[in-house]
This record gives structure tokens, C-alpha cells and sequence, in this order.
């Protein structure tokens, strides 16, 4: 039995990307999705799951150490969704069930669309859907401006800009403290790839409802209990009355399952969901 604290790692050569995964653990499979979130903030949830599941997170491509062939190839939701169907067939032990966060819960629906065969239960939380909301055309505006900013040169404008957008505020100094100063050249590279192609790729991705009820997924949307009047409070609450459902509530933000949240009570706010207890 691989150990939690021990993941197995390697690449999977997919079209114009080398995807890193790693696994964990031993049982049904369970798949942990971001972008541009990197498997990294995923492994405290990872390791807590992994006492009965496998659990498998990723670098997304063109994100850390999953490699582009072409840096500037164009972003889309779609391929997003086929490389984690051809790790999940890499991994095995499916069909899988699947928490994605933020732009990795909208990879996660598009894989549900496009794969059910491989997936048995989604947990979208906090999917960015901006085009699901009465003010989608500002939204668009909104991300347009905010790569403009970046494009400019104006990183902390650019983050600045995102954050308000997004409806999280952050205490004072924090943009400075988080993305001034030297910074580590994955970092810069990651962020660029963000801006410029996976943010409007995702934000402008719209879900097909009748494909998603009629693949015979389980889908259920999940919200942070600190996210009230954020974005992506809006935008999963939009998704659910889309799907004719409630979204459950998860421990913390929208990153409540990292190590700044609480990944255990997120974990064990996610089993019985996974497990269909």
C-alpha cells in the first residue's frame, strides 16, 4: 500500500504536454483537480483521504512541473478535461469521483460532459462560471481589464484587480507579501500562463446541463462557508440552480482544503459525499 506521506510520481505523455501526477493511498479512486492550482496545496486533503481511497492530483499544463510543448498554446476547458481522463486511464481503479476547485471544478464538469464513463461522482467547488450570472458581460470586461493590466507590466494592479473582481479581500499588505519582491521564476511563468490564457479560457466556459444530467454523474456544486458574497459563491449557486440542486457547504474559503484552511474537516465533510454515504 503506497504510504500517504509517501506519494508515488511520474509523467504521463498527453498531447503537446509531459502531465505529473501524483498517487496516493489505496482504494477507489478519488481525483483532487485545480488550475492553475498545482497538486501541491492539494496534499494535506490528499493524505487524509488516502486511509481508503487512491487519490490522484496533478499539475495541470503548462502549470509547474507539467510541461507545454508550445508555451503559448492556446487554453481550453476541453483539453484540460482529456488530460484527466487519460490520467484517470493511466491511474485505473476508476470510475472516479472528483473535486475540483475553482478553474479545476470547471475542468472537472467539462470532463463529466465529455466522460461520464469515467467519473461517478464531481464536486465542483467554486467554479469560476461567470457566464451563468445576469452580469456575464461585465465579468468578461472585467477579465479583459485585468489582462490588460498585466500585459502592462502592472503585476500587483493585475492581482489587485483579480481579488476585486473575485469579491476577496485580503488584509492589508497581503498583495505585496504574496506576489512582490524576488519571486521564483515557476511562480512568474505559472502566473503569466494564468493571466493570459487559463483565466479567460475558464471564466468564459459555459456548462451543458442537459449533458451533465444525462450522463449519469453525480454532480454535486460545493461552496466554502466563509465564501458568502464572493464570486464564486454566486457562481456555484448559479450552477445548482442549473442542475435543480442545493450546493453543500465545505469547512473555510475558497481554498479550505489547503493548508491555510482545515483539510482534515474538509475531508471529512467530503467522504460521505464521495462514498455516497
Amino acid at each position: 500500500m503506497t504510504s500517504a506521506a509517501t506519494p508515488t510520481t511520474g509523467t504521463l505523455k498527453v498531447p503537446g504536454a509531459s502531465l505529473y501526477y501524483e498517487v496516493r493511498g489505496q482504494g477507489p479512486l478519488v481525483a483532487l483537480v485545480g488550475s492553475p492550482m498545482n497538486a501541491e496545496p492539494f496534499a494535506l486533503l490528499a493524505d487524509h483521504l488516502a486511509d481508503g481511497h487512491t487519490v490522484l492530483t496533478a499539475d495541470p499544463r503548462g502549470i509547474r512541473n507539467s510541461v507545454l510543448e508550445d508555451p503559448d498554446e492556446a487554453a481550453a476547458v476541453e483539453t484540460r478535461a482529456d488530460d484527466l481522463a487519460r490520467l484517470l486511464e493511466h491511474v485505473g481503479s476508476g470510475p472516479a469521483a472528483v473535486l475540483g476547485s475553482s478553474g479545476g471544478a470547471v475542468t472537472a464538469l467539462a470532463l463529466a460532459q465529455a466522460r461520464p464513463d469515467l467519473v461517478g461522482t464531481v464536486v465542483p467547488h467554486e467554479p469560476p462560471l461567470s457566464e451563468l450570472l445576469d452580469d456575464r458581460e461585465e465579468r468578461r470586461a472585467s477579465t479583459q481589464r485585468m489582462m490588460g493590466i498585466y500585459r502592462s507590466g502592472d503585476v500587483l494592479g493585475a492581482w489587485s484587480a483579480f481579488m476585486e473582481s473575485a469579491g476577496i479581500r485580503l488584509p492589508e499588505g497581503a498583495l505585496e507579501h504574496m506576489f512582490g519582491g524576488e519571486r521564483d521564476p515557476q511562480d512568474v511563468a505559472d502566473e503569466r500562463r494564468f493571466f493570459l490564457y487559463d483565466l479567460p479560457a475558464t471564466t468564459e466556459w459555459r456548462p451543458d446541463a442537459e449533458a451533465l444530467r444525462s450522463g449519469g454523474v453525480n454532480v454535486v456544486p460545493g461552496i466554502g462557508e466563509d465564501s458568502a458574497g464572493e464570486l464564486c459563491d454566486r457562481t456555484t449557486r448559479a450552477l445548482a440552480g442549473l442542475l435543480g440542486t442545493e450546493p453543500v457547504l465545505f469547512p473555510g474559503g475558497h481554498t479550505g482544503f489547503a493548508e491555510d484552511g482545515d483539510p482534515e474537516a474538509f475531508a471529512a465533510r467530503l467522504r460521505p459525499v464521495i462514498d455516497g454515504a
